[in-house]
């Protein structure tokens, strides 16, 4: 599939392409010469790496240009293997009497009334665990040296045992790295794949950082061969990878520290949005991606959120993340009946092989099909026509489970999308209603390939009166990788008392400055191009956890205020700490602007009517290009709203107009 736009200025003599692998589809965007082309094709789950270089060389081959290529690249590999337990076995080294520091964790129960908890540690496995005889304490003070005897043994052991990657987490390695340095070089020179914590996240709390560790070293091998496949692929097209902390970095730099990249498409897709939502106009908005495999969601207000505190498969991940909350609910989630008859949907996801039944090798109904059997998806439309869809097929499937069900056949397919809706509408509510912000407040931004086809129920469920739908809103997750900057942070444990001033702070920041210019010049970004974030982590004395805040005169008051917006309450009168020191260096990338302003004019042009089943009835409806949507004018619902990355319903009591942008912007009937 192929969609063209002129869009804004782009860096001269560039192409970028921005490559985002899903579930279910690759989606690609190209930026060549003031125009943006792009691309759907079936993700290949056996080797992500086929679609993605079956789509770059096709957007070339389309171009016919010499220019030179960027490639930015959004992957499910690293989150995959995690939450398959695919990764590499590693081995974990700690010192000596914390053997057990991961089973032990934070005794934290997830499912409380269970008699027989078990933790996941399929990545570690109890009898990889290897002690070190060496102890450094808090104060960096080394108190039983490393030696040689020690190091020799821990090699023969890790030999005997044939590993191939692992994990080191010493006690208090943030404070004085020395003797996991000596561990790394060591285990480096031997042939093994070593993750240091004190590379990874120099921060105290050793479960997290052993947490954080082991993630890494199991899922970096799986990652740098995929990088390596993919780069071998490109010849000498560069390849740059977004993080989930919303930045690009060297596919090299994202092999090696592979846990950064766990939230790659859903942080660029974060990224997509916000630019799309600052661009029309709106800072206070919730997103809302589906996709073909789960859903999306975050909540923007006036900023992008970051979180340190991100658990994925069980296992604490405390590398900054753009704060997205996920859940399995896409176009491929599987409807099915469980023991006691009830209908459920997800998180169980077709993917993209299979697929759903309506592709043609499926055989479990899924939401595309419901979808399909109530007329919002149209077969001959589907990817611009390109992909063939059996809507006899998918019927067969939906009747035999409504038999299954007991239930009228359109009421089932109406009831997955119902129970889908919930589930979705349960996720924007976690990270609005639960974090004390009314979704009133803020306009619904939607996007994925399936997100338009249930925005309105959404936005009804939550009491919303705004939706958004940006151009090219089923690949806006690519369109947020082309518009990436290069980002790398830094964090420094220092726990002190907050009695500081701010440019004793900031002296205590130049380790952190000094490694992020070194960091950032092998990305090829020179100092003078550099921002710098620097930021607080901070709670008052006896707290177990702390408060982020902006580093500036007044951070004393900044975390007091935030504290009580958090907590809703404030104690000036108790004294404070300083825990983390916090940098985050920015390169700004390539910055086209991918909107479009030729919105045509004139009276919206209907060119066909559909017929909508309901769980009772039926409904006949128009079904609209989008691009003939005049600006201006409003299209009244009920409607289809077709294009070539997605299909929107607009429900009835909603209208829908297009700003100058060209964004689809819906509202309540009788609300601006």
């Amino acid at each position: 599939m192929i969609e063209k736009n002129r869009i804004g200025a782009v860096p001269s003599g560039i192409i970028l392409i921005g490559a985002d692998t899903g579930g279910t589809f690759t989606d690609l965007v190209m930026v060549r010469d003031g125009q943006v082309t792009t691309f759907k094709l079936p993700s290949t789950p056996d080797d992500p790496a086929r679609a993605v270089l079956s789509g770059v060389k096709h957007l070339l081959d389309e171009s016919s240009s010499r220019a030179p290529v960027i490639v930015f690249h959004g992957s499910t590999v690293a989150t995959n293997a995690l939450l398959e337990q695919k990764g590499a076995p590693v081995f974990l080294v700690t010192t000596a009497g914390f053997k057990e520091l991961l089973i032990i964790g934070r005794q934290n129960r997830p499912k409380l009334y269970a008699l027989q908890p078990q933790k996941n540690l399929a990545l570690l496995g109890s009898d990889r665990t290897l002690e070190v005889a060496e102890r450094i304490y808090a104060d960096g003070q080394i108190g039983i040296p490393l030696s040689e005897s020690v190091q020799s043994e821990l090699v023969a052991q890790l030999q005997r045992h044939k590993a191939e990657s692992v994990a080191i987490c010493l006690l208090h390695s943030y404070a004085n790295p020395i003797h996991e340095m000596q561990l790394l070089g060591r285990l480096f020179a031997e042939g093994f794949n070593v993750s240091a914590s004190h590379q990874i996240l120099p921060e105290f709390r050793e479960y997290e950082r052993a947490s954080t560790t082991v993630v890494n070293a199991a899922v970096a091998p799986i990652m740098s061969g995929y990088l390596q496949r993919l780069q071998q692929g490109l010849g000498e097209i560069p390849l740059r990878i977004m993080q989930s902390n919303g930045g690009a970095i060297k596919a090299t730099t994202a092999g090696a520290e592979a846990v950064r990249t766990i939230l790659s498409g859903p942080a660029a897709g974060m990224g997509g949005a916000f630019a799309a939502g600052k661009g029309a106009g709106f800072d206070k908005i919730l997103t809302f991606d589906m996709g073909g495999t789960s859903t999306d969601v975050g909540l923007c207000d006036s900023e992008i959120p970051m979180t340190t505190d991100t658990v994925i498969a069980g296992w604490p991940v405390k590398v900054p993340m753009i704060d997205i909350h996920t859940v399995g609910a896409g176009g491929g989630s599987i409807a099915y009946l469980d023991a006691g008859g009830a209908l459920r949907v997800g998180p169980q996801s077709a993917g993209a092989d299979p697929g759903p039944v309506c592709y043609g090798k499926g055989s479990q109904v899924t939401v595309t099909d419901a979808n399909l059997y109530l007329g919002r998806i149209l077969p001959e439309r589907f990817l611009g026509g390109r992909m063939h869809l059996d809507k006899g097929r998918a019927e067969l499937a939906i009747e035999e489970l409504a038999k299954r069900a007991g239930l009228p056949v359109q009421r089932l397919a109406a009831g997955i999308l119902e129970v889908a809706e919930e589930t979705m509408a349960g996720a924007l509510r976690v990270v609005s209603v639960e974090k004390g912000y009314d979704p009133r407040d803020f306009i619904l931004l939607s996007f994925g390939g399936a997100g338009g086809l249930h925005a309105c129920a959404l936005a009804d469920k939550l009491a919303m009166e705004r939706i958004l739908i940006p151009i090219h809103p089923g690949l806006l997750s690519a369109v947020g990788l082309v518009l990436a900057d290069t980002v790398r942070d830094y964090s420094l444990t220092i726990l002190r008392l907050a009695d500081l001033s701010e440019n004793e702070l900031r002296n205590m920041f130049q380790p952190l400055y000094a490694q992020a210019k070194a960091d950032m010049a092998t990305e090829g970004v020179p100092e003078s191009q550099l921002t710098f974030i620097e930021s607080l982590d901070m709670r008052y004395q006896g707290q177990s956890f702390e408060v982020n805040v902006p580093l500036s005169d007044a951070f004393c008051c900044t975390f007091h205020d935030q504290h009580e917006r958090l907590y809703g309450y404030q104690d000036r009168t108790r004294s404070m700490e300083i825990v983390t020191l916090r940098l985050r260096s920015v390169g700004r990338g390539q910055r086209p602007d991918l909107t479009s302003s030729d919105a045509e004019k004139g009276a919206p042009a209907f060119e066909e009517t559909a017929t909508l089943l309901t769980s009772d009835g039926s409904i006949r409806c128009p079904v609209v290009e989008r691009r003939s949507i005049a600006m201006g004018q409003d299209l009244v619902g009920p409607a289809l709203i077709v294009e070539e990355t997605a299909t929107h319903y607009l429900a009835a009591g909603w209208e829908a107009r297009i700003d100058g942008r060209g964004n689809l912007l819906l509202h309540r009937r009788g609300e601006d």
